[in-house]
């Protein structure tokens, strides 16, 4: 029996959006799933959990955000034609921007596994699915029996004609728009923001935040509609239990001694030091509590709120930090730049204990990156790779393949350089940066947008203004607010937020920003953001200093790089059959030669000497007959009325019975054979290109006998013998009817 599909939907309209939140007509066994739409753009979202037979002291939480390319109607490239391996980095960027607003609405006594699946099923040419599906898990996990504090709602702001825009379409965010911002939000506040701009004032940030958290409120009403015609009841999760005698009894004996730790400005040497107070900690409990082993594992949970205690009753009552710092000063800074020998730009960049070895490599236009995205194949000329190894925190681990962390922190620095890098006409270079932490205490990801604007600069690169970035922090005790400048890692795990902002002295290039807590006053992210504004001047400033402008030259490791215009006609030529001939050239060379219908052809060559041997050779095709030079030609075809004789590559002249020689001749063939290599000159080229060539004057100048041109030159009665004197009739001397 034919039943119909079973399905229940809310709708409602979010800026200039129609959207549609839909469940019950696939992927019923799952704890929540959502059909999110808006045009022709579906995400399906999935939420599944699992209960654990063991004990765990984490949240494993992951979410998968997946594009088919059939949604917009393609198939993949590649052998297999289909979606594998690893995910792309777009995939991995928004799986990261679904996890980080979602993670902290959980209890965190919650600690079942959750796999959240975001699956794009349909894409029109208008609509992002990235942050359909952020509010898609939100509406999952709203309908389901999981323990999740939203709803969570996601949007994108653009600004086009100063102008802010809620959910700008895929051109209008990256052509129109000055402003590129991603946030997720709570009925109360924003709490999660990533994104770019080209230069906005701190203010005009804080203003789109502002303006789309207020255009945002219709998404949480429909997430709400629907959880009440199929919302589940909520699983009830118990708060965990605390050894509150263990917790007091390490508070007592060990406040002191880890306060004094806590003072210790040497990551390592503080590190070490904490551990010996624990492990002095367990020895306690377990003696203390000898009939009871279990006891000391409560040390761990007791030292942790121990800490965070201190340092943050540190910053409240004394306005002091681990590092002994105030709340706005910036660690030293140290940098260089050339730091490598053998590549085209390097730089090395310290603030604290936090560095980053920067190294720009330049390449052709054939080294951009090209990939495959659900709008059709895109490229680019700017790569900044950000690896992360284990020795910069002093740890031993295996080295896998890049980590959602490092594509996600290179993506910033990236978005933060961009900006500034000069247009493809101006710097027809590939450009890869390459960030390699050397030590971590506290954004590194900052370090390397610092570390990349020295490296490019070192590499003759012509940006137009550096970049610097700062990571700001947040202490909140009750009503109280406190926002620190350049956080240490310690800082980040026992602080309330961690807000990274990059940009140049006229304003902001790349934002970050989680918050931890339920969300902050618009005044305090007002504040948050004035503070690295300052701190960005200043290393702005310090960065001048090292390198005050971008060197004039490129390294000469550097490709060398020349653009020629060519005759579109000879592209042919240069190119030959099959590409025989610029295979030949670059086979001899080494250089890379990228070559436009226009007749534009750039030249990157691995050294100077490489560079003007290829110019040579790319202009060999493009000579034009020179009136009056000697050329030695191959004769290509034998005509009645004389031969057509190559004298250049792809260039030809007629050479005219008349002028094959000196004496007259009866036949072409009694001088001249196909294939045969002879001189001649060039007496007279034509308005409409066509070339005459003349044997018989070369042989006269062999001869030591004047030559006039002008004597060879084709009268307007057509061809005629050399000699004729009545401008195109016969001469009496030729018995032979005129050709």
């Amino acid at each position: 029996m034919l039943v119909p599909l079973d399905k229940i939907e809310v709708k409602g309209q979010v800026g200039a959006l129609d959207i549609k939140l839909e469940t019950g007509r696939m992927a019923n066994q799952t704890n929540g799933t959502v059909w999110i739409q808006s045009g022709g753009t579906v995400v399906l979202v999935t939420v599944v959990s699992m209960a654990s037979s063991e004990p765990r002291d984490f949240f494993p939480l992951t979410c998968n955000y997946l594009e088919k390319t059939y949604a917009a109607g393609r198939i993949p490239g590649g052998y297999f034609r289909r979606e594998v391996g690893r995910p792309s980095d777009r995939e991995t960027l928004v799986s990261r921007l679904m996890d980080r607003p979602i993670r902290p609405m959980f209890p965190k006594s919650f600690c079942d596994e959750v796999q959240i699946i975001a699956t794009v099923l349909s894409a029109d040419e208008h609509t992002n699915p990235d942050v359909l599906a952020m509010t898609g898990a939100s509406a999952a996990l709203h309908i389901s029996d999981l323990p999740f504090n939203g709803p969570v709602a996601a949007a994108r702001i653009g600004m086009v004609n100063n102008q802010f825009v809620l959910y700008p379409t895929y051109k209008g965010a990256e052509e129109d728009s000055t402003l590129n911002l991603v946030f997720a939000a709570t009925r109360d506040a924003v709490i999660m923001v990533e994104g770019s701009s080209q230069f906005l004032a701190e203010n005009t940030i804080a203003e789109a935040l502002e303006w789309g958290h207020e255009q945002l409120a219709p998404m949480f009403d429909i997430q709400d509609a629907l959880r009440e015609k199929v919302g589940k009841p909520k699983i009830e999760v118990a708060e965990a239990v605390k050894d509150e005698e263990v917790i007091t009894l390490v508070t007592e004996k060990f406040t002191a001694d880890l306060d004094a730790a806590l003072t210790i400005p040497e990551k390592l040497i503080r590190r070490a030091a904490k551990s010996d107070i624990k492990g002095q900690a367990v020895k306690f409990i377990d003696e203390t509590f000898p009939e009871d082993p279990k006891r000391a594992k409560a040390v761990g949970d007791a030292m942790s709120a121990l800490e965070k205690k201190i340092v943050r009753k540190r910053i409240v009552e004394k306005g002091l930090r681990i590092d002994g710092r105030d709340l706005t000063t910036v660690r030293n800074l140290s940098m260089e730049v050339g730091t490598l020998p053998m590549t085209h730009g390097s730089a090395l960049f310290r603030r604290g204990e936090t560095a980053a070895l920067a190294v720009c490599t330049l390449g052709s236009s054939r080294d951009e990156q090209r990939f495959e995205t659900l709008t059709g194949e895109d490229s680019k000329r700017f790569m900044l790779h950000y690896n992360f190894p284990p020795y910069c925190v002093g740890e031993a681990k295996f080295l896998r393949a890049p980590s959602r962390r490092e594509i996600g922190h290179g993506t910033l620095a990236e978005r933060a350089l961009t900006p500034v890098l000069p247009s493809p006409d101006a710097f027809p270079f590939t450009m890869r940066v390459v960030s390699e932490v050397m030590d971590s205490n506290g954004s590194s990801s900052m370090a390397t947008v610092c570390g990349t604007t020295l490296s490019l600069m070192d590499a003759g690169v012509p940006i137009s203004a550096p970049v610097a970035g700062i990571a700001m922090g947040l202490c909140k005790e009750g009503d109280e607010y406190f926002v620190l400048t350049d956080i240490l890692g310690d800082e980040d795990a026992l602080g309330d937020m961690d807000f990274k902002v990059a940009g140049t002295a006229e304003g902001i290039t790349a934002i970050q920003m989680d918050i931890k807590i339920s969300g902050i006053p618009a005044d305090v992210l007002r504040k948050a953001l004035s503070q690295a504004k300052d701190a960005r001047l200043l290393i702005l400033e310090d960065m001048t200093k090292v390198i005050a402008a971008p060197r004039a030259q490129l390294s000469n490791r550097a490709p060398q790089m020349e653009v020629l215009h060519i005759n579109p006609e000879k592209i042919r030529d240069l190119i030959g059959p099959g590409g025989k001939n610029i295979k030949a050239i670059t086979a001899e060379t080494s250089a890379d030669i990228d070559i436009e219908d226009s007749g534009k052809v750039s030249i990157f060559a691995p050294t100077l000497e490489s560079l003007k041997k290829t110019v040579e050779m790319v202009q060999y095709y493009d000579q034009t007959a020179e009136l009056g030079k000697n050329y030695v030609g191959t004769v290509k075809k034998i005509l009645e009325i004389g031969a057509i004789v190559e004298i250049l590559p792809g260039l030809e002249g007629l050479l005219h019975v008349s002028q094959i020689d000196v004496e007259r001749i009866e036949n072409v063939t009694d001088v001249v054979q196909l294939g045969q290599e002879i001189t001649v000159k060039v007496v007279e080229v034509q308005p409409n290109g066509r070339i005459r060539l003349s044997r018989k004057a070369w042989l006269m100048e062999q001869a030591g006998q004047d030559v006039d041109l002008d004597r060879f030159k084709m009268p307007s009665g057509g061809p005629r013998r050399e000699g004729s004197r009545d401008g195109g009739r016969r001469d009496s001397r030729d018995s032979r009817p005129r050709r």
